[in-house]
């Protein structure tokens, strides 16, 4: 399988050019030779190529000179130096302008293989360490925690999606529920797992911004576009992959030009005149309705056909059960790492609270909650419900009104009172009830509540209900 990289190289020898592509053909995806330096050079943006090699003399064009301007110019991609000279000061001073290698000819195939890997192996990595110093991520779960129907579909979908490398992906779910953590899942699991990931917040940058930002410019593109070429983010993760967070915030101006991206894998730097090749994933995230942004005519249609190829879903963690306290455990171990803390558990009581809040922030919110928690414990190694006090709506009900819920299938009603209700009373009497029902037969209580019978045992033991009669 050849590696999905272009070369390109600049060299007048046409038995020595030939040699190379013959050579580099086999394991690289894209070699492209020229004997005429101006030739090549004016071919760069069409190329975008991720390595050069670059013969020092060139007729009337030095390759140290254009290896030095290149670097002026803003390409950044590793440039392996030929020469048929053996000079050690030669040497020293295309090291000094930024070449990646120096190979004297005639050349050593095996050599020239070896260093054209190893040249592009740094610059992955070298673009991977300066993506990462530019964002530092917020800390968070390393590998996705849970176990609840809904992860497990998202999960299963994300696996079979990882295999397919170039299939643009759209993530949804509410804010907070873990689209980025999500995204790397598949990026890390994919053919382009040694590519970079870079990521961009469409709605976190001002409009005027956003194109300079995904596309790039080059000098003279705006005032202050002092550089020949500044990479965008696309320009970024090369090889990698690209999310779009918050896509749902991109102009219409700049989804005509996403959409491009997506059909073409072509674009133009602000101030360009040539076309910038690339070779990436997007992955798109939203906690909006894209399809009601269309209806409502706040959304391309087509971006969002072309965008949905590969559609996740994530749950948000009020319908994720028993999820919250596992992925609250490794929050937990988290904090107590930083605090010095030695927290083991949570009382009943805690978990009761933890499991009945809507956590309307998600995963992010529970986070929060934690983290606040294990820095102000004080004693002990369980978090009681006293430490979570601040929970809004965690201890009681309250409603409108005398509001009646039916049982599935059955004729009693629970009625909560407008003062409200203890949430772990209301639960004791709705399984009672739903005990009564069916004669003490906790198979038929699982179904009629939509639960398990591990999580309804639990239930009965913590509430302290008292079984007459049970019926396995």
């Amino acid at each position: 399988m050849k590696h999905n990289y272009s070369i390109i190289v600049i060299e007048d020898d046409p038995l020595i050019n030939q040699t190379v592509k013959s050579i580099l053909s086999s394991k690289y995806e894209r070699v492209e030779t020229f004997i005429d330096a101006k030739e090549g050079l004016d071919n760069l943006h069409v190329i975008n190529p991720d390595l050069m090699l670059l013969d020092i003399f060139l007729g009337h064009h030095n390759g140290l000179e254009i290896l030095e301007q290149l670097r002026k110019e803003g390409w950044t991609m590793p440039v392996i130096i030929m020469t048929a000279f053996s000079d050690i000061k030669m040497a020293v001073r295309a090291m000094k302008l930024g070449a990646a290698d120096f190979i004297v000819k005639p050349l050593d195939l095996e050599q020239l293989e070896i260093s054209v890997e190893r040249a592009l192996s740094n610059s992955t990595m070298r673009r991977q360490v300066e993506i990462a110093n530019e964002k530092l991520k917020v800390e968070q779960p390393k590998e996705i925690i849970g176990d609840s129907e809904g992860m497990k579909r998202a999960l299963n979908m994300a696996h079979i999606i990882a295999s397919a490398e170039d299939t643009t992906v759209l993530i949804t779910g509410e804010s907070g529920t873990g689209k980025e953590l999500m995204a790397h899942f598949i990026h890390n699991n994919s053919p382009r797992s040694k590519g970079p990931f870079v990521t961009i917040n469409c709605g976190a940058i001002p409009k005027e911004l956003a194109e300079n930002e995904l596309f790039g410019h080059e000098r003279g593109a705006f005032t202050g576009a002092t550089d020949k070429i500044k990479q965008g983010r696309f320009e970024q993760a090369q090889h990698g992959t690209i999310m779009l967070d918050e896509i749902a915030e991109l102009s219409m101006e700049l989804q005509v030009k996403l959409l491009r991206v997506l059909q073409e894998r072509k674009f133009y730097r602000l101030g360009g005149q040539k076309e910038v090749t690339i070779d990436v994933r997007v992955i798109a995230a939203t906690n909006k309705d894209l399809k009601q942004l269309v209806e409502e005519g706040k959304f391309r249609e087509d971006l969002y056909y072309r965008l949905d190829v590969a559609n996740i879903l994530l749950p948000p963690l009020r319908h994720r059960g028993n999820d919250i306290l596992t992925i609250a455990a490794a929050f937990v171990n988290e904090f107590n790492n930083k605090f010095g803390r030695n927290i083991k558990d949570f009382s009943p009581e805690a978990v009761d609270m933890l499991l009945q809040h809507s956590w309307k922030g998600n995963i992010r919110e529970l986070r929060n909650v934690i983290e606040r928690v294990v820095l102000l414990h004080e004693s002990g190694d369980v978090i009681t419900k006293d430490e979570l006090s601040f929970l809004k709506g965690s201890t009681t009900l309250q409603v409108p009104g005398n509001v009646p819920i039916e049982i599935p299938d059955g004729g009693h009603y629970l009625q909560i009172s407008r003062k409200g209700a203890p949430i772990a009373e209301v639960i004791k009497d709705l399984i009672i009830q739903t005990l009564k029902i069916t004669g003490g037969n906790q198979v038929q209580a699982t179904k009629l509540l939509a639960t398990t019978r591990a999580k309804l045992r639990y239930r009965i033991e913590q509430l302290g209900i008292i079984t007459e009669r049970t019926v396995e």
